[in-house]
């Protein structure tokens, strides 16, 4: 597949073309003509990383490049790479790379820092996604454990499911041995909240170690992940920047989640999984 037809392919296209520039996630989502929200998904399916975080990341190793080279004037690199002071762009520096500006113009060699160099996407497809379903989903209620993370720090996910699954089977109020992991509350940086779940009858029961979120009517477009969980990357990969594009439909900006059936396996990874898409149309 051509990576420069799906939105992630076009968004990396654009940033390496334009992070020199000002450039907002709307600049970026326009290239491809999608909504922000839909960028935002698609990038960090296909490369695991959030669009302004390696935005971000692109500028501050060109300008870890300026000042290996001795690049006389910090500020105007700070200047270059976005930055509006000196102080801004050494805090962003020092957490990028863990040290200073000044500290690598001195030592002027780059041996020592992890650069991000232009990312190659290499992760294929799916040769063949089932077609969704399309459901009229029913409002729900989910309560479980819930844990903030951005895109990077998403490995931490099967550690969450191995806590929740303690206590599953005895979250107050619920309903049934259906399982759901949520995504919600996404931000523009990469991060989202993610809830592991069941689903529950009222939150009115549950202790206050307990996270709820109240999930509305919607539509939604259900696909079946059938290979090991450890791929469902790949899946939502397939999803977001190929299925949709192609599909005519638009997403909403809503929780969507995985669905575990009882006949989902958590001790071999395998049986039961669905994905629901959230879709404005």
């Amino acid at each position: 597949m051509n990576l420069i037809g799906n939105p992630a392919g076009k968004a990396l296209w654009f940033i390496e073309s334009h992070f020199h520039e000002e450039l907002s996630l709307d600049d970026i989502a326009s290239c491809g003509c999608v909504s922000r929200f839909h960028l935002s998904r698609a990038f960090e399916a296909a490369t695991g990383h959030a669009v302004m975080r390696y935005v971000r990341a692109r500028r501050l190793t060109e300008a870890a490049r300026r000042l290996a080279r001795g690049a006389p004037d910090i500020l105007a690199v700070a200047v270059d790479a976005g930055y509006g002071s000196h102080e801004a762009f050494t805090r962003a520096f020092r957490e990028q790379f863990g040290l200073t500006p000044e500290t690598l113009r001195a030592q002027g060699h780059l041996d020592n820092l992890a650069l991000v160099e232009p990312i190659k996407m290499d992760e294929s497809l799916l040769a063949h996604l089932e077609p969704p379903r399309f459901v009229d989903g029913k409002p729900l209620l989910v309560a479980g454990s819930s844990e903030r993370y951005h895109c990077e720090s998403s490995s931490g996910i099967p550690a969450q499911w191995q806590r929740f699954n303690a206590i599953f089977g005895e979250v107050p109020g619920q309903i049934g041995r259906v399982a759901y992991g949520v995504c919600y509350n996404a931000d523009d940086s990469g991060n989202f909240d993610y809830l592991c779940g069941v689903e529950v009858s009222d939150f009115s029961g549950l202790p206050d170690e307990l996270s709820r979120v109240r999930i509305g009517t919607q539509r939604y477009a259900v696909f079946t992940h059938s290979e090991h969980i450890s791929t469902i990357r790949r899946t939502w990969n397939t999803i977001w920047n190929k299925w949709l594009p192609e599909s005519g439909h638009a997403p909403a900006d809503a929780p969507n989640f995985e669905r575990y059936s009882e006949q989902f396996n958590p001790v071999t990874g395998m049986g039961g999984v669905e994905i629901w898409l959230p879709l404005r149309n």
